[in-house]
């Protein structure tokens, strides 16, 4: 329990986070960041981040696929 007091008081900020989960869903990092990044994030941040980034990513592809079918 500990631990997790630990790591929600990270000092990262929110605009790393969600550069990290941005380059995550493409798959593109290297082991060094990674490992840096898993030392400095808010493990809540990434939560937040990932959600809002696959919302975006939904609704992205909704609205391509209506425009393609609107053609």
């Amino acid at each position: 329990m500990q631990d997790l007091k630990h790591a929600t008081k990270r000092k990262a900020s929110f605009g790393a986070t969600v550069k990290t989960v941005f380059w995550s869903f493409f798959g593109v990092r290297k082991r060094s960041d990674h490992e840096k990044d898993a030392a400095q994030l808010n493990p809540l941040h990434i939560v937040i981040a990932g959600v809002i980034g696959a919302l975006a990513l939904i609704v992205t592809l909704i609205v391509i696929v209506k425009i393609v079918l609107l053609k």
